[in-house]
């Protein structure tokens, strides 16, 4: 181990601890399938704290919160139909109001349901989050509510290159609002142990491939007259390049049909997305957390998002972080183009992140126990 690295594991050791006697009891609710590593991540990196978790039935949610090591109680859950989502999300405010866990503090990413619990309880509460665009779809009031409410937080934590002023607009104390030099994704990234096998469970005998998944084309946030996938897919097979196809759901499937198959590698089951970005040439993506994740552990990645995007998505594009187009052919020339040092990952910078973001996190949770 070399002195970096050796100062990086001091660091992570020498996690913040609170002035009190007692360790802090700190409540954390999972409501999206990103929560879980984000806030384990986090959590283990601070010291003298009790973490009680709460988790909503959202597809991968309460699975992925089992797999990274919480023990958690299921409260609520998301409903597909827009008009079952109204009802489910005060019905679970409700529900955390009345049974979730005693706690100096709360935490939550982009989860209005658990501000306004906490405030109801009269616990102060953390929130995190880094979407500073609400919806494509004009006078969508009920999602404009929601971020209005998520703004009411004690605390609001966000990337610098969040629009901060969204969030005062939205209501909130400016002097509420953190800001840390990085992006949310650091945090989890920096946990990351990759395993060196992976690549043996994918169909292309050791050989390079790329990752593509799909625009969420039925998302309030999106506005395309369809999708990109087709061309790239059968752009890849023209150029001999192998593709991990990731649909996100049946519809999304019908893209790789008449794609030569040693090319195209459809997966029977989930596969772990940081092992995927760690491991491949290239992350393509119609959306922008797993773009993130890749840029941020030093991995290219292309994103093909095709609406107006959220600052931190923009910063990256700007930075040369994340290379972003609509065109195929185009994409699939900045493929070819990557050398061996560009697809080198690393993930000393997103360390570097993830000390900041926790060390933040441990001055907020002190000031609020005081």
């Amino acid at each position: 181990m070399d002195v970096s690295e050796t100062e990086l594991a001091r660091a992570d050791d020498d996690a913040r601890r609170t002035p009190r006697g007692r360790p802090v009891n700190v409540w954390v609710d999972l409501a999206s399938p990103s929560h879980p590593f984000f806030f384990k991540a986090l959590t283990d990196s601070l010291s003298n704290v009790s973490t009680e978790v709460t988790v909503r039935e959202k597809t991968e949610t309460v699975p992925l919160a089992d797999e990274v090591g919480f023990d958690f109680e299921t409260v609520g859950k998301d409903y597909e139909n827009p008009t079952l989502r109204k009802v489910g999300i005060p019905m679970r405010t409700a529900q955390l109001t009345f049974n979730a866990p005693a706690a100096d503090v709360a935490l939550s990413s982009r989860n209005a349901m658990c501000v306004l619990a906490a405030k109801a309880r009269g616990t102060p509460s953390i929130h995190f989050t880094d979407n500073d665009i609400c919806a494509y779809v004009d006078d969508l009031k009920a999602e404009e509510l929601y971020h209005r409410l998520e703004a009411q937080a004690t605390h609001n934590v966000v990337p610098k290159a969040f629009e901060t002023s969204v969030l005062t607009e939205r209501g909130a104390d400016p002097d509420s609002v953190h800001t840390y030099d990085g992006y949310k994704e650091d945090v989890y990234v920096a946990a990351f142990e990759p395993d060196p096998t992976f690549p043996e469970r994918l169909p292309f005998d050791g050989e390079e491939f790329i990752v593509v998944r799909p625009e969420a084309l039925t998302a309030t946030y999106v506005d395309a007259d369809g999708s990109i996938v087709p061309d790239l897919l059968a752009g890849a097979a023209e150029r001999d390049i192998n593709v991990v196809y990731l649909p996100r759901n049946d519809g999304d499937e019908k893209f790789a049909e008449g794609v030569p198959s040693e090319n195209v590698y459809v997966p029977d089951e989930a596969l772990d997305g940081l092992e995927l970005a760690w491991h491949a040439r290239c992350m393509l993506t119609g959306s922008g957390t797993m773009a993130r994740e890749a840029a941020r552990m030093e991995t290219p990645a292309v994103s093909f998002f095709p609406s107006t995007r959220i600052s931190v998505d923009q910063a990256l594009i700007d930075e040369g972080e994340i290379f972003h187009s609509r065109d195929a052919e185009e994409i699939l020339d900045y493929v070819e183009s990557l050398t061996d040092d560009d697809a080198e990952p690393d993930l000393t910078r997103a360390k570097r992140v993830r000390r900041e973001v926790a060390d933040l996190t441990a001055r907020l949770v002190n000031e609020s126990v005081q």
